[in-house]
């Protein structure tokens, strides 16, 4: 992914997605508030906002109510960074003045307050930055005692902010606080989910970006060793490279008669069937032949194991090893209890910007639903992937494996096939004693395409096509039966 480099008139956050989201970084000079519960990644990301800053050789400085130097410095060293450029200060706490409160004749929360506040003030005047992260707003909430002289102490701050050339970080819990929302210029909330299984899932979105266009909802990202990696939700409308309709073939010559001479880059094509019909066996013929003729392809597998797929494969007279090797064949396996959606976007969207792939494979999509059943809008998310992939002028091949063997019962986890431009169906069949597989084309939006139905055979010898299937009533239904003149 490209990351958007800051103008005169933006700071770059240090991490690249979220650089990405705000359309270059966030506005320079300006308070901006980053919400989230514990665990969210938010003293991360303020150290990655300073760090990135100290790079360029500005001045950084971190104010903590909440964290120790000692705690800082670990979770620094945990991610591999080295604090040097960041000036780290501890201000007092909310308990600060718990042994005085006897001894004066002011207001406790006064005299902590005005104590929190100038320490503020004097390391600010002190170093001079460029750049201020303050840990957190939370306990001047506390310190400030009251809703109004809260109120006031964030329009002191704003107005000594204004007054001194920094963008100003603050960080707080994920509760509500209108005085606080209204006084920052712009907001990023941290979200942390736990799915019924699988690993932790966390989003962010830019809530408020005063004079900003940005790239709004909700996107993914991760706590990595190294920093937050951020996975913006893809955004097809501005992709604007157009498909150019080039013809793929699959090399097996009744399989391109049966798609009128075969599949256009920038079209999506949905291989559905029972399980054990040739479906991903169909669909890797695709991505053999690009990468065959020296054209990079992706191969994403949801459902089997490396070895498997390729061993599968070269049982079918498709050595895949030595594309491999040249690197003109991508083959991943994808663990969804890892992943987060948009974090797998990213991986296909890398994929083709990065290693310029031209044919896309998902095996298979029921695997990719089965394996997040929490997961809202998943069918939106593959729509904005497969609009994104036509753009760029990527054949898109998704196998849907449906439940059930045969019969009139058989279904696909999600209705995914007004998506498609194509749609091959599969089937099984019995005749003379024997499971037979069935192979025809429901739907090419582009071009014409045979209208009949001919048996698939998986052989040593590779894959082949048969003659039309005739004598035969209910193919398509998975209950075929033998018409009475044929018998």
């Amino acid at each position: 992914m490209q990351a958007v480099e800051a103008g005169e008139d933006r700071v770059g956050t240090g991490v690249a997605g979220l650089d990405d989201i705000l359309g270059g970084g966030l506005p320079r000079g300006e308070l901006h508030l980053v919400r989230g519960d514990a665990g969210t990644g938010k003293t991360t990301l303020g150290l990655q906002f300073l760090l990135e800053g100290a790079a360029a050789g500005e001045r950084a400085l971190y104010l903590s109510f909440a964290q120790s130097q000692t705690g800082l410095r670990r979770i620094a060293a945990a991610h591999g960074w080295s604090l040097q450029g960041v000036e780290v200060l501890q201000l007092p706490g909310a308990d600060a003045g718990a042994g005085r409160q006897e001894q004066t004749l002011f207001h406790t929360a006064d005299v902590e307050l005005r104590e929190a506040t100038a320490a503020v003030i004097e390391a600010v005047e002190r170093v001079r930055p460029e750049r201020v992260v303050i840990d957190t707003m939370t306990t001047l909430r506390l310190l400030a005692d009251g809703g109004l002289r809260y109120r006031r102490q964030l329009l002191g701050l704003r107005g000594f902010f204004d007054a001194r050339p920094c963008t100003v970080l603050l960080l707080d819990g994920a509760g509500q606080d209108a005085a606080l929302d209204d006084t920052v210029y712009g907001i990023l909330r941290l979200e942390r989910v736990v799915p019924e299984y699988g690993n932790v899932r966390r989003r962010l979105s830019a809530v408020k970006m005063r004079g900003v266009e940005f790239h709004g909802g909700h996107h993914t990202f991760r706590i990595r060793t190294g920093g937050i990696q951020v996975y913006p939700r893809l955004k097809p409308a501005c992709m604007d490279t157009p498909g150019n309709w080039e013809v793929r073939t699959s090399g097996v010559r009744g399989i391109d008669a049966l798609l009128g001479g075969g599949l256009e880059h920038g079209t999506a094509c949905l291989v559905v069937g029972p399980t054990g019909t040739g479906k991903t066996s169909v669909a890797t013929l695709y991505a053999y032949s690009a990468a065959r003729n020296g054209e990079t392809a992706a191969v994403f597998c949801f459902d089997e194991r490396r070895e498997t797929f390729l061993m599968r494969a070269r049982g079918l007279g498709m050595d895949l090893e030595p594309l491999l090797e040249r690197g003109t064949l991508i083959l991943r396996s994808v663990s969804t209890a890892e992943f987060a959606p948009g974090e797998f976007a990213q991986i296909v969207r890398e994929a083709v910007e990065r290693q310029r792939a031209r044919v896309v494979m998902l095996d298979s999509l029921t695997g990719y639903f089965h394996a997040m059943p929490q997961e809202e809008a998943l069918l939106a998310q593959m729509h904005d992937l497969l609009a994104y992939l036509g753009r760029q002028g990527v054949l898109s091949l998704l196998v849907v494996a449906q439940h059930g063997i045969a019969g009139d019962h058989m279904r696909g986890p999600l209705d995914v096939s007004y998506m498609a431009d194509a749609v091959v169906l599969l089937r099984h069949f019995e005749a003379d004693g024997q499971v037979r597989k069935a192979i025809s084309v429901l739907k090419k939006r582009n071009g014409s395409h045979e209208s009949t139905i001919r048996e698939l055979l998986l052989s040593g010898d590779g894959v082949a096509v048969g003659e039309p299937i005739a004598g035969f009533v209910g193919l398509l239904s998975g209950n075929p039966t033998l018409r009475p003149e044929a018998r």
